[in-house]
């Protein structure tokens, strides 16, 4: 079986940290968004409480977490920067093209860095960023980390914020972040409305090998139902290629799609591929998880910023959703920073509503380019499929315009944060 996880990285052993003192962020939720958080202030300087009902043991076990993520250009830029670039670099594999396709018809784009730029990006299995994450916030002292915690009460005012656990501890801080996710429980407490919807369809995520090298190749193939993503991943100990499959489709057809045998399900996958891998020889273990549209209508409020997931959720379409939260991690680090030059703490309301500014549009305007994305492949029938790949060749020998669309995955445009450039 194919193991998506690439790696047994060990987990190294926590120490013990000082969790009593106030602190200058309070981040609800230590996942990947909310942990590069913490490590990103820290190297700046700022202390934080982090607190994750989880734990990491069960985070990083083997088989919990099947995905992989696309970390762009910028990400990796950002990694670098509070040193996690070393140690993750030989565990992920780059990705050099991206082909985009309707139905494997004719029509495609290729996407392809010029010769003195890096690649468009590089995979890794979230289990391999989970352990590096961890690891390096256990050595960080400016980072005290309570897993296996449940936050049972807020508090926000004028003076600081805090909360309360369920064994009774009490942690303070100047600022506190909503880092837990689609679901969060801080955004609700806060009372933040949200827009959002479900569009009725479901990702099943597994992990793939197959009889031909992707040669770094990511493909994104539409379909009606939904895209077909192959994202390249390294080759296994015994040298077979590997890759992560990210299948869209219908929520009614799910529960059949996870109940095919694997060999049921290999045929399947073989006849959206269209040949580009060959023959796929073993499919690992299938999970799903249904896709949604949120953005909240803000991402602030008193002493309280919202990062990742919390903030805006997106269809996994351009592979950008947590590029677009560690986007937030740049930007709300670097705002924390140019306030403290001038005397501001970081709960003060003018780094806040400086933040709410930066993030909030770019934010919203990513989260509604995929939707419509997402909509426009879906429209079914001949003639929609004809004017799609009509377009994408208009793209295909437009190389401007080719570089544009390159430049937005890559997360090189717009107004980046000083941690997100190279």
């Amino acid at each position: 079986m194919p193991n998506l996880e690439m790696n047994n990285v060990p987990l190294r052993a926590a120490r013990d940290a000082p969790m009593s003192e106030t602190r200058d962020l309070l981040i609800i939720g230590g996942g990947l968004t909310g942990m590069t958080l913490a490590l990103a202030a820290a190297s700046r300087g700022f202390t934080s409480h982090v607190i994750d009902r989880a734990v990491p043991e069960d985070l990083t076990a083997e088989g919990f977490d099947g995905r992989a993520t696309a970390i762009s250009t910028a990400s990796w830029n950002l990694f670098t920067k509070i040193g996690l670039a070393d140690t993750l670099e030989p565990l992920g594999s780059p990705i050099d093209t991206i082909a985009v396709t309707d139905q494997m018809k004719p029509g495609r784009i290729d996407f392809q860095p010029e010769p003195h730029e890096s690649s468009l990006g590089r995979m890794f299995a979230n289990r391999t960023l989970r352990v590096t994450l961890f690891d390096a916030a256990r050595d960080e002292d400016k980072i005290a980390w309570q897993s296996g915690a449940e936050v049972v009460s807020r508090t926000r005012g004028e003076f600081g914020c805090g909360v309360t656990l369920a064994d009774g501890q009490e942690l303070k801080a100047s600022l506190m972040v909503g880092a837990e996710g689609r679901g969060s429980p801080t955004r609700e407490d806060a009372g933040i409305s949200v827009a959002k919807w479900q569009y009725d369809h479901r990702a099943i995520i597994a992990g793939l090998t197959h009889e031909k090298s992707h040669e770094n190749v990511a493909w994104e193939i539409f379909y009606p139902d939904g895209p077909f993503a192959l994202l390249p991943l390294l080759d296994d100990a015994d040298g077979n290629h590997r890759s992560a499959l990210v299948w869209t489709v219908d929520e009614a057809d799910a529960a059949g799609m996870l109940a095919l045998g694997d060999r049921a399900f290999q045929a399947e996958a073989e006849k959206q591929m269209g040949g580009v891998l060959g023959a796929v020889t073993s499919v690992g273990p299938r999970s799903s998880y249904p896709l949604g549209f949120h953005h909240t209508a803000r991402i602030t409020a008193e002493r309280l910023a919202l990062i990742g997931d919390s903030a805006h959720g997106i269809h996994p379409i351009a592979g950008q959703g947590l590029n677009l939260g560690l986007r937030d991690v740049g930007a709300l680090v670097e705002v924390l920073e140019d306030a403290r030059l001038i005397g501001l703490e970081p709960g003060d309301a003018q780094l806040l509503e400086r933040y709410e500014q930066w993030r909030g549009l770019d934010a919203f305007t990513v989260a509604l380019a995929t939707d419509g994305l997402t909509r426009l492949f879906g429209v079914p029938g001949k003639a929609a499929s004809a004017i799609r790949r009509f377009g994408m060749a208009g793209v295909q020998r437009a190389p401007a315009l080719k570089s544009w669309f390159m430049d937005e995955a890559r997360g090189v445009t717009g107004d980046r944060p000083s941690l997100l450039k190279a």
